[in-house]
């Protein structure tokens, strides 16, 4: 029997399973729900079997589904290892990626990023360059970092920008708190409490820059270098806070604090990689940046892809 299989439907298969829907694991794979969905009805007609239950959530594979994964599972590595060793082959394995963060809560995501990169491209030498940096772009022109990790990107720069991911930015308020009956905050309600961040300049807070600022408000501070010392203050009714989702989500699952959109619409955040342009012709950054976007989208609560 002649099959249709080819590696791009193990690819769909194996980000189905991670993403848990069609909608996540089209955005995983640069693709539109309907192509992807195409693609999976396509091997589907050929073989005379459904691959997975339409209508679970999260997704729930089929037998036939299940062998096909079986198959992605020792394939795909395989495959993956012998492009990365051909580039070796090819360039050499000598590289390092020294990585710079202008975000406290960047942590959180880029370890255990690095954890997969590093299982990947072990000759690669990954290394943070240690301390909290107002200007990490600063440090690139300066051979002191290979990758900055920001929140904006300057065309007045002369780096190139790898986009990461978007994120959803709450405000953190103590459930006694005035404000808690609302259903969302806006930019004056900032005005009447202290603002705890972390001890960052005003231009790298996004509560500052996209919504206090451009609506003429100004607010009292107080800073403290650690999550939970924050989060402290805010359940001690010191202040309101605003944190990435995912950085407070193991303090409202406990029921800690309280969490309140910002603005109707939201507020939402953005991280880039930013590098040299020699740099971005290395296939190891390529891999970083891919392997941060993916590991990222999955394991973090209100991410979307850039």
């Amino acid at each position: 029997m002649q099959s249709i299989l080819e590696i791009r439907h193990l690819k769909t298969l194996i980000a189905l399973r991670e993403a848990g829907s069609l909608l996540r694991a089209a955005a995983l794979l640069n693709l539109t729900q309907s192509a992807l969905s195409h693609q999976l009805r396509q091997l589907e007609d050929h073989h005379g079997s459904a691959l997975f239950e339409r209508k679970s959530q999260p997704v729930r594979f089929t037998p036939a589904g299940e062998r096909l994964l079986k198959l992605a599972d020792v394939v795909l590595p395989h495959m993956d290892g012998a492009a990365r060793d051909l580039v070796r082959m090819a360039q050499g394995t000598a590289g390092q990626l020294r990585i710079a963060v202008e975000c406290h809560t960047c942590f959180d995501w880029l370890m255990p990023a690095m954890d997969v990169f590093r299982s990947r491209w072990p000759e690669v030498e990954l290394d943070i360059v240690s301390g909290f940096h107002a200007d990490p772009v600063g440090l690139l022109y300066g051979h002191r970092a290979d990758i900055a990790i920001v929140a904006e990107t300057d065309p007045a720069e002369t780096v190139d920008y790898h986009p990461l991911f978007s994120f959803e930015i709450v405000a953190l308020l103590a459930h006694e708190h005035p404000l808690s009956g609302r259903p969302y905050l806006v930019a004056a309600d900032f005005a009447t409490d202290t603002l705890i961040t972390y001890p960052v300049p005003d231009d790298m807070l996004d509560v500052v820059r996209q919504v206090m600022k451009p609506a003429g408000i100004d607010t009292d501070r107080r800073t403290t270098e650690l999550t939970v010392a924050m989060l402290q203050l805010v359940a001690s009714r010191r202040g309101i806070a605003t944190l990435p989702i995912w950085a407070a989500q193991n303090y409202l699952k406990r029921d800690y604090v309280l969490s309140r959109p910002i603005t109707p619409q939201g507020l939402t955040g953005r991280l880039y990689a930013a590098c040299l342009p020699e740099l971005s012709a290395r296939p190891y950054l390529a891999d970083f940046v891919r392997t941060t976007r993916e590991s990222c989208y999955l394991s973090l609560e209100g991410v979307a892809l850039l």
